[in-house]
């Protein structure tokens, strides 16, 4: 075989290859369910909701990690782009097995935490934890918003959602990205 039929046939073997790797499928229990957006503009909002997450979760036998000011200072000071409020998870398992829920904001919108739940290995613990969980904060943090979950199960980039009084929609100029079809408004 000369170079060029060489070159041809590693070609060939990469692009099978690729062709072959599609989007692998997920497992359900990892699939995002509810999401919302919770207002923690201080310090003392922030470990008051950190308390309402640690009770829900103890009650179901789940725990919750949450990183130090220090470790989130320190991220922040490699780029802007990762500065941050809050980071936080709740577990199912000693080894931190299986992720339940998660808690952050991002640099574009500080204060503004986002919570959201996965499905679960365990969904009936799982829809427990989160009922519970968001009865309290909504309790306590009334300005609590919906998020939209997109398809993929991805919730969209702060800058491409429109708050609204409920809960957030994505901008239909946006739709696009997330393989929504925009909206149009019908002629009157």
């Amino acid at each position: 075989m000369n170079g060029a039929s060489m070159c041809r046939l590693a070609l060939a073997t990469i692009c099978s290859v690729i062709v072959g790797c599609g989007v692998a499928s997920q497992p359900e229990s990892i699939k995002t369910v509810a999401a919302f957006e919770v207002p923690l503009q201080s310090k003392a909002d922030r470990e008051e909701f950190l308390s309402v997450l640690r009770t829900a979760a103890e009650v179901e036998g789940v725990h919750v990690d949450a990183e130090s000011d220090t470790d989130l200072g320190s991220e922040a000071a490699v780029s802007p782009n990762f500065k941050m409020t809050m980071k936080a998870a709740v577990w199912r398992g000693s080894n931190d097995s299986e992720a339940v829920a998660s808690a952050m904001d991002q640099f574009d919108h500080l204060g503004q935490v986002w919570l959201v739940f996965s499905r679960g290995e365990d969904p009936a613990m799982a829809t427990r934890f989160r009922e519970r969980a968001m009865h309290d904060i909504m309790l306590h943090w009334p300005g609590t918003l919906s998020l939209p979950i997109m398809p993929t199960g991805a919730i969209p980039l702060h800058g491409d959602l429109i708050r609204t009084s409920t809960g957030y929609i994505v901008n239909p100029s946006e739709a696009h990205k997330y393989d929504l079809v925009a909206t149009k408004t019908p002629p009157h």
